[in-house]
């Protein structure tokens, strides 16, 4: 059977019926032990697989991986429905609601929009569902549970709206050798609390270099964190032929091969 040719929901109510299923009196008792708070974590988890997987450019691994994220939405709205909050059709009639309310010139009447335009009416919209949760103040609706560094450029990104912000990149890399020099001043004997407040000011003002420059510095960071972790196994790799470890080799040899590293990748 192609894939034109099955049913999006029958393998919808399958997966509904098998997650009800494992929450039933006599389900799987792990599952039926959960409740949001401690499955929160995992839905965090799954969709960061989710970006791997897109970043790897891993077609098998992103349906294995959506698929772990969908598990995860029908899990807390099978939650919700054992509480009588709601239930899967709910989630799915909301967005789908939501997604009609916010393209009007798609699904109504307004007028064609180019991105720029559509960016503009999509906040202008998502201001107004603020409002109508009672969500006030420029910085309100921005969760709280975010990755540091998305909430920071997001944080800006808001305040900017008002007017709030610097006026290009180079105004943020004055603050931020001003912020480094702060960091900088307090290192003899400074006591970790003001370490930590610093420190956050200097990546505070990071993500706000990444927003300027049109960057997410998320994906900066996991681009970082790749190419640090590729170098560093090309440098292990390299003292294995040579019947060392890291530990033997020392930092002097280490710093040579890493370099040397540097230079083959261009």
């Amino acid at each position: 059977m192609d894939d034109a040719s099955r049913d999006p929901a029958q393998a919808l109510a399958r997966l509904l019926a098998i997650m009800a299923r494992l929450r039933a009196p006599d389900g799987c008792p792990w599952d039926r032990e959960q409740d949001f708070a401690s499955i929160a974590p995992y839905t965090i988890e799954e969709a960061y697989e989710v970006a791997d997987a897109i970043q790897r450019a891993d077609m098998p691994a992103l349906q294995d991986e959506l698929g772990d994220l969908l598990f995860q939405v029908v899990y807390h709205a099978q939650m919700a429905r054992e509480a009588g909050a709601f239930d899967f059709t709910a989630v799915a009639d909301t967005i789908s609601d939501k997604m009609i309310r916010r393209h009007p010139h798609v699904f109504g009447e307004a007028a064609a929009r180019d991105t720029a335009m559509q960016n503009q009416a999509w906040e202008v919209q998502k201001q107004a569902e603020r409002a109508a949760r009672a969500e006030t103040g420029t910085l309100a609706g921005i969760p709280a549970a975010l990755p540091a560094l998305t909430r920071a450029a997001k944080l800006t990104r808001r305040a900017a709206r008002v007017g709030f912000d610097w006026p290009d990149a180079e105004a943020v890399l004055d603050k931020l050798a001003e912020e480094t020099a702060e960091l900088r001043a307090e290192l003899p004997g400074a006591e970790p609390e003001r370490l930590a407040d610093e420190l956050g000011d200097m990546l505070f003002v990071l993500a706000n270099l990444a927003r300027k420059l049109d960057l997410d510095p998320e994906a900066c960071l996991r681009g970082a964190n790749a190419k640090f972790e590729r170098r560093f196994n090309a440098v292990e790799a390299h003292l294995s032929t040579e019947g060392q470890s890291p530990a033997d080799a020392g930092l002097e040899r280490m710093e040579a091969l890493w370099q040397q590293v540097k230079r083959m990748e261009g």
